[in-house]
């Protein structure tokens, strides 16, 4: 998806788009920069098609010229801010940003009154200011401490709950099904890895299925007709010397299904796995689908160990960065279809070219998390970490790379915006 525009269009018909927009936004949302620019750029784009006359050449390209000195000045990145927003859309909603930040700043200005009474009231105006100069390191950290991070009790709560839950089903399968070669339930996911993040609202149970090494052998996606590296089969060997029916997998009735459930404020997964060495199998259909055989090859282990192995070399902040990212992409609707798994991905193919990952450079690794997702996504393509052949952004809808991308440009010279 190219986000830079194919078409010049007259400054006034743009300039009066965006004040109408600008001016309603204030009446809904006050004056809160954030969204009031993510709202007005994301509406500009749908409508700058049918805002205004074209404009002789001279005049759009000088404004393109100075739109994008602007942006030099945020952006550490030229190949990827080359690209973008029309650069008149872009001066204009620079311009109303910057006014509305002084309107913020600005301290008011007091009518004349008697000595006595002006010392009676209370002086707001420096807190005000204070709000203004609280730098973007700052602000990230508290938003980490606020949105992000869960409590260290919220997490032992719902860890409990959803081991009472992986007792219960534990005992009820070994119940209704004793010969069922099944290992030890056992959590997984993010709630386990302390990388949760807004509300510990959802846990997963693995449950490991144990195959015969002589009768079953995993293939790789590759490997098969479906060529999709993550989609893996299972395949039954020896049969001239084992004949069906000599494992308990080969009865009809053994297939894999994963399962759901709600436990009020707690969402459970509960997933068959297959374990051989470090890969990893589940049986999830929603990610197979429409090829109900196959299990899915699980890259969350190797993500997640990756990042904790190089956060513990370095001291880094890989891991802090990616759980403020995904508290920001879940509470923006525009961009909650970026899913941790992406985001990890941004971050690993990141910290290939960035060495300094320390506390003090979490400002500049989250800028350039920003730059780099605008990139992919004007390429259209993010691929996988250890698997290449994946492009991780295949599964979204233009309409939603489209909100995506304009609500990141607008974060590229306003990051803040992102936590809200």
């Amino acid at each position: 998806m190219n986000f830079q525009g194919s078409r010049k269009r007259g400054e006034d018909g743009i300039a009066m788009v965006v004040d109408f927009l600008l001016s309603n936004a204030r009446l809904v949302l006050g004056v809160g920069g954030a969204a009031l620019l993510g709202i007005a750029t994301l509406a500009v784009k749908r409508l700058i098609e049918r805002a205004g006359h074209a404009a002789d050449d001279e005049k759009v390209e000088q404004k393109m010229a100075e739109s994008w000195e602007e942006l030099s000045l945020v952006s550490a990145s030229p190949t990827l801010i080359r690209k973008g927003i029309e650069g008149v859309v872009m001066k204009h909603v620079a311009k109303g940003k910057r006014q509305q930040k002084a309107d913020l700043c600005q301290q008011p200005e007091e009518p004349e009154v008697p000595p006595l009474e002006k010392q009676s009231k209370p002086e707001s105006g420096p807190k005000r200011i204070q709000l203004c100069i609280v730098t973007l390191q700052e602000r990230l950290k508290q938003f980490y401490h606020t949105r992000a991070a869960l409590s260290q009790q919220e997490v032992e709560r719902a860890q409990s709950v959803a081991l009472d839950i992986c007792t219960e089903i534990q005992g009820f399968l070994h119940s209704r099904h004793p010969n069922m070669p099944l290992g030890e339930m056992h959590l997984g996911g993010s709630l386990l890895d302390d990388l949760q993040v807004v509300n510990a609202d959802h846990a997963c149970l693995l449950v490991p299925l144990h195959l015969e090494p002589s009768l079953w052998r995993l293939i790789p996606g590759e490997e098969t007709l479906l060529t999709h590296p993550l989609h893996w089969m299972v395949r039954r060997l020896n049969l001239e010397y084992f004949p069906r029916g000599r494992s308990y997998w080969d009865r009809p009735g053994a297939e894999k299904y994963g399962t759901e459930s709600s436990n009020q404020s707690l969402f459970i997964s509960m997933l068959p796995v297959l374990t051989e060495g470090d890969v990893v199998l589940t049986a999830q259909l929603e990610l197979t689908s429409p090829w109900v055989n196959a299990w899915h090859l699980s890259l969350y282990p190797w993500e997640t160990q990756r990042l904790a192995q190089l956060d513990s070399v370095d001291d880094g902040c890989r891991r802090q960065t990616l759980k403020i990212l995904k508290a920001a992409c879940e509470l923006n609707p525009a961009l909650r279809p970026l899913k941790g798994a992406l985001l990890a991905n941004l971050i690993l193919h990141l910290s290939d070219s960035e060495i300094d990952w320390s506390e003090n450079s979490l400002d500049v690794r989250f800028q350039q998390c920003i730059t780099e997702l605008i990139g992919y996504l004007e390429q259209g393509a993010l691929h996988s970490y250890f698997k290449p052949a994946v492009n991780l952004l295949s599964g979204l809808s233009e309409d939603q790379v489209d909100q995506m991308g304009f609500m990141l440009y607008c974060a590229v010279s306003e990051p803040e915006i992102l936590l809200i």
